[in-house]
């Protein structure tokens, strides 16, 4: 259970310093973080709007499952796996979940 609780802890951290690069800029858009502790779902959302037309888009999302961090969807140039690295994340504890079951076998993190 505390390793759960450190990686929610470090997701947290990671989407509130990504989320703080727009909320300071003078876009009509602001960045969201949703953290679900429950079901250990984590994501960040751009919402607002862009000349004249509404966004709302899921940038980063990220779910802890069986004592892993699966990494579902990264729309940044941000990488996230560095700083799960630096944080304490060993890599049999990390899953490219948007990459196929067939390819993860070949970067280097957790299979599943």
């Amino acid at each position: 259970m505390e390793k759960i609780k450190k990686y929610q802890n470090v997701l947290v951290r990671y989407l509130n310093e990504r989320a703080e690069i727009i909320n300071n800029s003078d876009l009509e858009i602001s960045r969201e973080v949703i953290a679900d502790y429950k079901s250990n779902n984590f994501q960040l959302l751009d919402v607002g709007w862009v000349r004249g037309d509404y966004v709302f888009v899921v940038l980063m999302h990220f779910k802890i499952i069986d004592g892993k961090i699966w990494i579902q969807w990264n729309r940044t140039e941000h990488e996230i796996v560095d700083f799960l690295l630096e944080n304490g994340v060993p890599r049999t504890d990390i899953v490219l979940g948007f990459k196929p079951k067939s390819v993860r076998p070949h970067t280097g993190f957790a299979v599943a």
